[in-house]
């Protein structure tokens, strides 16, 4: 009796699966950031979407904090545009290109960029808080000191005798506001009662300033001869000027902060560093006391 035909060919196969299954699991790559998503493979790199996201941050499509979403137009865009990347660094590889000397150079300029890219921003995030924000923005509060606003009308007429004429009118209890809507050839504002609204004096027109600048509430001042004619103007009420909200003085607070964190790292960097330039330039300008360009302002801490 012959023995019975063994599977071996199948089960190999069987094995041979298995095992190729269990190498892809264990090659499979971990999300570079949490909650991220894999969104292409170019040969055998994963593309993810913080890199896309990434790409559209430095091209200054979205802003720092900004969402993409991954259904957008925009990430499809940029996407492609990071896979064109990829598949033209391969190529590069592949002809050799990247060991030439100068792109040893370009790629070590390009790596100290982001690694002082990235010092800034470890930097930056343990010096800038809401507590650094809000105790700066009361500093500044304490020593600001609120110029006036002034809330003045307008009539412009284009020759002095018909501003005459306006202040003579005005003069007959006539409404500031009817002889605006009727006379002032100012288009802007005819038609509001030649209304301005509040603006400090060091904003508008000298002439204006200057008639301005002593005329209580309520007083009638002018012709004035400014570019466009001759104006007559009308005080309406007098404020002092609001300071802005901790909200509209962030911005500004974070990038002056992120602007001395910076000046005084480097500063302290130079300290510390042999630094000697081997050129003349004649008389070098002071280094200004805030930190390259291209050194993005972040956002305070929450």
């Amino acid at each position: 009796m012959r023995p019975p035909k063994t599977r071996l060919f199948p089960l190999l196969f069987v094995a041979v699966v298995m095992l190729s299954a269990c190498g892809q699991g264990s090659r499979r790559e971990a999300a570079p950031e949490p909650d991220d998503t894999a969104v292409a493979r170019v040969q055998d790199q994963t593309l993810w979407a913080s890199d896309v996201r990434r790409e559209a941050v430095a091209q200054g499509l979205i802003g720092e904090d900004e969402p993409l979403d991954v259904t957008s137009d925009l990430f499809r865009r940029v996407l492609d545009e990071v896979i064109d990347q990829k598949l033209l660094a391969a190529e590069a590889e592949r002809r050799g290109l990247d060991n030439a000397a100068l792109a040893q150079r370009r790629l070590e300029a390009t790596r100290q960029r982001i690694l002082g890219d990235m010092l800034v921003e470890s930097v930056v995030d343990g010096a800038i808080s809401d507590t650094a924000v809000e105790t700066l923005y009361r500093e500044q509060l304490r020593l600001a000191r609120g110029s006036e606003e002034v809330r003045f009308r307008l009539i412009l007429t284009a020759t002095k005798p018909e501003a005459d004429a306006v202040i003579g009118i005005l003069g007959q209890g006539a409404l500031f506001e009817a002889v605006a809507a009727e006379r002032s050839i100012d288009e802007a504002t005819r038609f509001s009662g030649g209304d301005l609204g509040y603006a400090t004096l060091d904003v508008v027109p000298e002439a204006f300033a200057n008639a301005l600048r002593d005329a209580p509430t309520g007083a009638t001042v002018g012709p004035v001869q400014t570019t466009g004619g001759w104006a007559v103007l009308r005080v309406e009420d007098r404020r002092t000027e609001a300071p802005p909200t901790l909200e509209q003085a962030r911005p500004q607070i974070v990038r002056y902060l992120t602007y001395e964190r910076v000046r005084q790292l480097l500063e302290q960097l130079r300290g510390k560093a042999d630094v000697d330039v081997l050129i003349e330039t004649g008389n070098p300008e002071p280094r200004p006391n805030r930190p390259s360009a291209s050194v993005p302002a972040r956002k305070a801490a929450a």
